[in-house]
């Protein structure tokens, strides 16, 4: 009865051991875009960020966080399982594309330009004359090539963009307006040229993730929203409220 009980022990054991080998670990990818995400000291930090690490802490999932250029995060969550990449603007091409948990932020695109420059499009079509400036794999990239504009510089990531900007190599820069609001306020030389349409900013990810982890995650970002958790988040970071 003794070597029964004890073999029925070592089984036990190997099955806690090898549940725990196989738990899958979620891959968060982001991109540096504060106050979003961003990367500071050797950690990664942001107004995304933290609601994300409150997620999965409540979860308890194991999780890892990396940042990335963001045509290859954003490669990378549609062809790996088991993988998200965030703040994503959630539109109608890439709608398909992910599942969604959302939302993060609800903003505005805006294009802004350097103080003083002059650029002033008081129109979509007027603003089709300059150079707009965004990152590879951002939907404003999509967003400007379905309003056929003719002159898109695209970079790696938001910080080349802007230096662009503010080198003169172009005239305009599209971004969210709670980001440039936080740029403006830390004393970037930035001003809005023109107001676009709304968006909602999410996770997105692979179309693998069972339905029952995105329904997790989504249920524990409606709990940070609802008890004002999110608005805290959003307020240390200088921005407005989504509500």
């Amino acid at each position: 009865m003794r070597q029964i009980a004890f073999a029925l022990a070592l089984l036990l054991s190997g099955m806690a051991v090898s549940g725990t080998a196989n738990a899958e670990t979620l891959k968060l990818l982001t991109e540096e875009y504060p106050p979003y995400n961003f990367s500071k000291n050797g950690l990664i930090s942001g107004a995304a960020v933290e609601q994300a690490e409150l997620i999965m802490k409540a979860l308890d999932a194991p999780y890892a966080l990396e940042i990335l250029p963001w045509a290859r995060a954003l490669s990378r969550a549609e062809n790996e399982p088991w993988t998200c990449v965030f703040t994503t603007g959630h539109d109608d091409e890439r709608d398909k594309r992910f599942k969604w948990v959302e939302p993060l932020l609800i903003d505005r695109m805006i294009m802004v330009r350097k103080t003083s420059s002059g650029v002033n499009p008081a129109t979509i079509e007027e603003a089709k004359r300059f150079t707009v400036g965004t990152q590879r794999g951002d939907f404003s990239g999509t967003y400007l090539q379905n309003h056929a504009f003719p002159k898109i510089d695209f970079a790696s990531d938001m910080e080349t963009t802007l230096k662009k900007l503010l080198g003169g190599r172009i005239d305009l820069m599209i971004t969210s307006e709670k980001t440039f609001e936080a740029m403006r306020d830390q004393g970037t030389a930035i001003e809005p040229a023109l107001i676009l349409e709304g968006k909602r900013y999410g996770f997105a990810c692979n179309l693998g993730l069972p339905d029952a982890m995105v329904e997790k995650i989504q249920a524990q970002l409606e709990k940070l929203i609802a008890d004002g958790t999110q608005d805290r988040i959003f307020a240390k970071y200088g921005l407005r409220s989504n509500r």
